[in-house]
């Protein structure tokens, strides 16, 4: 039993050694003061500039998406009937870029 203890002894000394030599030593030198001392600075993003609205180009592209949306419906239709118009993924996906792009102009 005695053993043991000695042993679990030396195995934590063992272990905590180590640890003990990663400190810095008292004479460590610290690192060099900011140049610029008059205020703590952190890092902030620059303040983002949002362009101008266009309020024209917005009206022209909601417009765009209504009429897309409006013939998209007899392409649908068209689809439950077991034909594919060549052009209803074109409308699809125009329809989707528009959306982002008017969302990202709205949205803040």
């Amino acid at each position: 039993m005695l053993q043991f203890h000695t042993l679990w002894l030396w195995l934590l000394l063992f272990l905590c050694l180590p640890a003990a030599a990663q400190t810095r030593p008292p004479g460590f030198p610290k690192p060099p003061e900011p140049a610029d001392r008059s205020s703590p600075r952190v890092d902030q993003p620059p303040p983002v500039r949002r362009a101008h609205i266009d309020a024209l180009q917005l009206q022209r592209e909601a417009k765009e998406i209504l009429e897309l949306s409006q013939s998209l419906q007899l392409d649908i239709d068209q689809v439950n009937h077991g034909l594919l118009p060549k052009d209803t993924i074109e409308k699809l996906k125009r329809i989707e870029k528009l959306c982002k792009r008017l969302r990202s102009e709205v949205a803040p």
